[in-house]
């Protein structure tokens, strides 16, 4: 699986197979990339550095609710001021063509939204936050 990374700068292209990540390239962030977007961890060493910076940490409090899966945001139904009810669908994850609802862990009120649709994320990369 082929990933384009994004850290302090520089986008890294790395492709994952059997559990190794091979870094293709290395270029500097083109200035047409919104700079505001959520950090997309892949799986390598430095995904934990990518989810602990400050733009997505920051921008989410309350409870976080972290995506359980690697995959491509299909659909957001929920925006930040919602209310949602326990089991709410509120992401859903598109992964190896399935679709996987990422629900609300409890009722309360959506106080941060950290993807959109299209958005690539990794497993444990923060997806929203509830208050």
């Amino acid at each position: 699986m082929k990933y384009d990374v994004t850290l302090k700068g520089k986008v890294y292209e790395v492709v994952v197979e059997h559990g190794e990540a091979i870094l293709v390239s290395v270029n500097d962030v083109q200035t047409s990339v919104p700079a505001a977007k959520p950090a997309v961890a892949a799986s390598v060493a430095s995904a934990a550095e990518v989810a602990s910076t400050p733009a997505a940490s920051s921008a989410l409090s309350g409870e976080t609710v972290s995506s359980p899966l690697p995959g491509v945001v299909i659909s957001v139904a929920a925006s930040v001021g919602t209310q949602v009810k326990k089991g709410q669908v509120v992401v859903i994850i598109e992964a190896m063509k399935m679709e996987n609802e990422v629900i609300a862990p409890r009722d309360g009120k959506v106080s941060a939204m950290a993807v959109e649709k299209g958005t690539k994320v990794d497993t444990g990369a923060p997806l929203f936050s509830l208050e």
